[in-house]
């Protein structure tokens, strides 16, 4: 019998609001820009994942609305990454966090021109927001992702 290969999932959320996107400071990493982003929880789906993220780190409800991509990354020592990349828009007009604590110390709507002049944990994000931003990308339904044993539609 084979081993099960220990296999770490992730999401990450563009949340925008018209030409602005939200991000995080973070307490870690150097309290670089981001945005929301974790671990997946046991028993958790990556849509409340990505929920439970963005209210832990922003301080908003969302409603996530596309997929952009899924990232599969087998590392050298048996494991592996799983990173779900999605798009959201917030619930209502609740207001960013204010107080900082473990999880961020703030949070931003901010434009692309803004954004490109801030301090960023990775510059993957800035390349994801033009991405999304564009209007040219291939966003996919959330459908895309499902429990086995549900209908295909």
């Amino acid at each position: 019998m084979r081993e099960p290969i220990p296999t770490w999932f992730f999401v990450l959320v563009v949340v925008r609001l018209g030409r602005r996107f939200l991000v995080v400071r973070e307490s870690k990493y150097g309290q670089r820009w981001y945005l929301p982003a974790g671990r997946v929880e046991p028993g958790e789906t990556f849509f409340k994942a990505a929920e439970r993220e963005a209210l832990e780190e922003a301080g908003i409800p969302i409603e996530v609305e596309r997929i952009v991509r899924i990232e599969h990354t087998p590392a050298d020592m048996g494991t592996a990454r799983v990173r779900i990349i999605l798009v959201a828009r917030p619930k209502d007009d609740s207001p960013l966090k204010k107080d900082g604590d473990d999880e961020s110390l703030e949070a931003a709507w901010v434009t692309l021109e803004e954004f490109n002049k801030m301090p960023v944990r990775n510059e993957e994000v800035r390349e994801l927001f033009n991405y999304v931003a564009s209007g040219k990308t291939a966003l996919y339904p959330k459908k895309l992702i499902s429990e086995e044993g549900r209908p295909f539609e």
